[in-house]
């Protein structure tokens, strides 16, 4: 009975889908935050946020949040309006597979063990107790800046979740967060059902265990099968893109920053920094599904849009620190990769005064 059900990851830094971004740019833009201000600093563009293929880092999806903590970290209760926006939908295969689940508690066990398909950066662990299955929420790793909010967002994601799954909105027994209480519970009691506590030793919140047994409406054993082996292969896919691709991308990050690189490392010297040969290199990143050159183009492509959206430096400016001989080709690169050209994207893109 009381055996803890873990997480298949111990923190959040794992590779992601772009869907939880865009559902955030999303709720920003309905209350008066443009697009271009919620992707400042990320790397990313509106034309990402709409390829469902796209795969961000969650440090990513960090700078994301922080912008939108900054725009509208004022209004009360910001995790909770956001995390109930995240339905079953939102999370692509992962979600199908939960859906297809026998039962809530075949799901959760589910989920806990492919957590990394998810969009989340507290990590659940589960455990029975008498009369209650308690999932306690981790965030010790969470940056704190930003920690109670993606709290209320993930613990919200996670009920609105299980409530999708059953069809119905779960009332849990009680819910406790280490923060302060805000002024009004009122969308706290709404959402869960129960008054939290607040100011406790450990975030948490806990079911009946007799919901965990009950079957899901839209069980399918042959759907399920077939989901399980697709989220099987997606994390295969992931983790294959964070071992060598990762190390990889590492080496070709300037260590100056934002100053560049005169000259990018090539694919000989990240070689033999990896200690290995060229062709064995070539051969591993092929089997990751990538290769040096677009690796190095990410690269670029991040430093480029942050250059050209948190500093005054001009387009050839910005060429030379990337290693470019001529602007011309850097203006043809950064076409290909986001459709528009540097300039126009800092026209678009920064809507706040250069720091």
């Amino acid at each position: 009975m009381g055996t803890v059900q873990e997480a298949g990851i111990r923190d959040w830094d794992f590779p992601r889908g772009v869907a939880s971004v865009a559902l955030m740019v999303g709720f920003a833009r309905e209350h008066g935050v443009p697009p271009a201000r919620m992707l400042q600093g990320s790397g990313l563009n509106e034309r990402q946020l709409a390829n469902p293929d796209e795969q961000i880092d969650a440090r990513t999806e960090l700078a994301v949040i922080r912008n939108l903590v900054r725009e509208l970290g004022a209004r009360p209760n910001l995790g909770l309006e956001v995390g109930r926006r995240y339905r079953i939908t939102t999370f692509g295969i992962f979600g199908f597979a939960c859906v297809s689940s026998p039962t809530l508690g075949e799901a959760i066990a589910f989920a806990l063990r492919y957590l990394e398909l998810s969009f989340t950066f507290c990590i659940p662990a589960a455990r029975f107790r008498p009369g209650e299955f308690v999932a306690r929420i981790h965030d010790e790793g969470v940056p704190a800046d930003v920690r109670r909010f993606l709290v209320e967002r993930d613990v919200t994601a996670m009920h609105q979740m299980m409530s999708d799954l059953t069809g119905h909105r779960i009332h849990l027994l009680r819910a406790d967060f280490d923060f302060p209480a805000p002024a009004d519970l009122g969308l706290y009691t709404e959402i869960y059902g129960v008054t939290p506590n607040f100011e406790s030793d450990h975030n948490l919140f806990s079911l009946d265990p007799t919901v965990l047994d009950q079957p899901l409406p839209q069980a399918n054993e042959h759907t399920w099968a077939m989901c399980l082996a697709q989220c099987r292969d997606l994390v295969s896919r992931r983790r294959a893109r964070t071992g060598i691709a990762a190390e990889v991308r590492e080496r070709l990050v300037p260590r100056g920053g934002l100053d560049g690189f005169a000259v990018p490392p090539g694919i000989d010297s990240v070689a033999r920094d990896l200690n290995m040969s060229t062709r064995t290199l070539r051969r591993h990143l092929d089997a990751a599904g990538t290769s040096y050159r677009q690796l190095l183009d990410e690269v670029r492509r991040a430093l480029a849009e942050e250059m050209l959206t948190a500093t005054p430096l001009s387009v050839s400016d910005v060429a030379i620190r990337l290693g470019y001989a001529e602007a011309s080709t850097f203006i043809h690169a950064f076409k290909r990769w986001t459709g528009t050209t540097p300039s126009a994207y800092r026209r678009g893109a920064v809507s706040l005064p250069v720091r």
